[in-house]
């Protein structure tokens, strides 16, 4: 196995374009537990640690974009106030170690339908900023991820940034596991109320072959949610929203949990967080 260590992003391009097969590692908490189960052996190691515009983060007024290289620490002490449901998802990464090595990017590479940025991104309607030596794109987050690991990436593209609009209303994250920490989701829920365009985001993950929004859900919500008075929450529009959060997963039974458990989860964290979102914002 090769192990490549471009200098910049220039050279990793580069590096990439002849080695198309080349596995990108900059946390490696994801690719060191492939290798060292031997799930996989890649033809190389493409090491983006000493490139410093992945680790950066810069602000304009309305969106936050941070480098693909940026642990889940510097997420949740950086850029916790302005994206508060990314900032939860990444306290529930793992452990500290993880937290400290682990990047977004490399979540949104690994597409595993149980990372657990993908329901934020997906809720807050984020931008993957990817380049190649044939330029840079950025791919809506709804369009990125294609199936069980497998995202839009092509196969001479590297993941730069991520683009995630400012948190203009309350967001929440919430997932169930086996136990407090260190946890792979059994089922997991993301939401964002965005008063005002008196929308909602809702998505899910660990439920269906990718990440996914929950479209019916999030329309419920944003007729039903009284934007201007602020009175509270009925009851009955919690459940339905619970439903129809549920309805959207595509579960399977595995070792982690039932179908069925996964969509009764599903109902309950989807109450709890609109509940708590709504609490919060009728404040």
């Amino acid at each position: 196995m090769d192990f490549l260590r471009p200098a910049d992003l220039a050279e990793a391009l580069d590096m990439k374009a002849a080695n198309p097969a080349a596995v990108p590692i900059a946390g490696g908490t994801d690719v060191m537990v492939e290798l060292n189960f031997d799930h996989s052996r890649p033809e190389a190691l493409l090491d983006l640690t000493r490139i410093p515009a992945l680790t950066e983060w810069s602000t304009s007024d309305t969106t936050v974009t941070f480098g693909a290289g940026l642990p889940y620490t510097r997420v949740i002490a950086e850029l916790g106030s302005m994206l508060p449901g990314l900032a939860m998802a990444s306290r529930t990464v793992g452990s500290p170690q993880i937290r400290n090595r682990g990047t977004v990017g490399g979540n949104l590479g690994a597409a595993s339908p149980a990372g657990d940025t993908h329901p934020v991104l997906l809720a807050c309607d984020a931008a993957v900023n990817v380049a190649s030596v044939r330029g840079p794109r950025t791919i809506p987050i709804h369009e990125f991820y294609l199936g069980v690991k497998r995202n839009a990436l092509a196969a001479d593209e590297l993941i730069v940034s991520v683009t995630v609009p400012k948190a203009t209303g309350p967001q929440q994250f919430s997932k169930v596991g086996t136990r407090n920490a260190m946890v792979i989701a059994v089922c997991s829920v993301s939401l964002a109320l965005h008063p005002a365009e008196r929308r909602v985001g809702a998505a899910i993950g660990s439920a269906a072959p990718t990440p996914r929004r929950a479209k019916l859900a999030e329309e419920f919500a944003a007729r039903e949610l009284d934007w201007d008075s602020r009175r509270s929450l009925e009851k009955s529009v919690q459940r339905r929203f619970g439903d129809l959060v549920a309805a959207a997963a595509s579960p399977i039974d595995d070792v982690r949990g039932t179908a069925a458990y996964r969509q009764h989860a599903l109902a309950v964290l989807a109450q709890r967080t609109l509940a708590w979102a709504w609490t919060e914002y009728s404040r």
